[in-house]
């Protein structure tokens, strides 16, 4: 079975060496002291560090305070976190420890929901980041959100601004405890913006991204109807400006790395409406210019919860969100509504509307099913 280190020592992280002592008062080698402000000292005794306890074994996670007591204790360590790429120490579980879970939490997407709000999101005459009906599209993106996450008292939802207006949404599943909040974090991202190939013209952008936009936000709506509770802190962003060259996913894919944020896993969802006649349909699952480790775990899910199959197919450089956390050191993944070859030639023009035989809700709702699956999958379930 593969494992994920960054799993293993969640959501009470000192289950990974069962002798460390988790309350600060049981240092006994500092008595009478708060460690995190006396002496001059600043620790953040939360803090998550990767961890290797023998050349033998899988680093884990630990926090600053448990790797304090393990020094104590007299066991010997070695703190790669600042020293090797996090993403090169991941490994994924295999999928199935929630089907059950997540099989029921699918009963819940609903088609009609995903037409009504694809339906508002294309009227704007372009969602293109540097116009007034761009920011109008976003305000309207950010008030469905809020209203979809209003009966969930763990989520928080933030505007991420950006110069050019069209702000970026970042929406948070807290944990179950407080402990687990600074753990790697679960993304799953999709593009809100759409351009003409001229982008003074009309760009409804239906399929790019608007489709892939409605599969996420459907599986986030399915998952606030559950009152989803991660072990590990899951999160859901729409960016900005993806058609501008990946500026408002690059902008905070820098800002999580400058502020040393750790991120498990991040999945990409752009353009999930599309099955050309004549063809099979599947789920294209991007193979190029992504993490080996993350795409196979996203293809085992694809072959687990979804109704069609998974097949590889390639994109190049830089041809959407995720290329922006690949570039920043994250593991990132990226999943299409077919073969690259065989997706939708519409976008970036006026006929990039759901008014085509080709464009299905039903092949949309698949894409929803591996949001699902991949949130609880690697977020956990409290």
């Amino acid at each position: 079975m593969y494992f994920s280190t960054a799993l293993l020592a969640l959501p009470l992280l000192a289950s990974a060496v069962p002798s460390f002592k988790r309350d600060r008062e049981q240092l006994t080698f500092l008595p009478h002291v708060d460690p995190a402000t006396d002496h001059g000292l600043q620790l953040d005794l939360s803090e998550l560090r990767l961890v290797q306890f023998a050349e033998d074994e899988p680093p884990v996670w630990i926090s600053e305070l448990e790797k304090i007591q393990a020094k104590a204790d007299g066991k010997r360590f070695m703190d790669i976190d600042e020293v090797y790429d996090v993403a090169d120490w991941i490994a994924y579980p295999t999928p199935g420890n929630y089907s059950e879970e997540i099989k029921r939490i699918h009963k819940s997407l609903d088609i009609k929901h995903m037409k009504k709000f694809l339906s508002k999101f294309t009227s704007f005459r372009t969602r293109y980041y540097r116009s007034e009906t761009g920011k109008q599209s976003q305000k309207f993106l950010l008030s469905t959100i809020t209203e979809i996450a209003s009966s969930h008292p763990n989520i928080t939802i933030k505007e991420f601004p950006h110069p050019w207006g069209q702000n970026s949404i970042i929406v948070r599943f807290a944990p179950a405890t407080p402990e687990a909040d600074s753990a790697p974090v679960t993304i799953i991202g999709a593009h809100q913006d759409s351009t003409n190939q001229w982008p003074f013209l009309p760009a409804p952008g239906a399929d790019d991204d608007g489709s892939g936009t409605t599969s996420s936000l459907e599986g986030f709506s399915a998952l606030i109807k559950a009152n989803f509770t991660p072990s590990t802190p899951v999160e859901f962003h729409y960016y900005s400006a993806e058609e501008g060259g990946l500026l408002g996913s690059q902008a905070i894919a820098k800002a999580y790395e400058d502020a040393g944020r750790k991120v498990l896993a991040m999945l990409q969802m752009d353009m999930t409406a599309w099955v050309k006649v004549g063809t099979k349909e599947s789920v294209g699952i991007i193979q190029d210019y992504v993490d080996p480790g993350l795409t196979e775990f996203v293809e085992e899910l694809v072959d687990l919860y979804l109704d069609i199959p998974a097949v590889k197919t390639k994109c190049g450089y830089a041809c959407s969100d995720h290329a922006s956390f690949g570039k920043a050191g994250y593991p990132s993944a990226f999943a299409i509504e077919s073969t690259f070859e065989n997706s939708n030639h519409n976008i970036h023009t006026s006929q990039d509307t759901t008014d085509h035989p080709e464009f299905s809700f039903k092949h949309m709702k698949e894409f929803s099913k591996l949001v699902v699956a991949f949130a609880v999958e690697l977020g956990g379930l409290e």
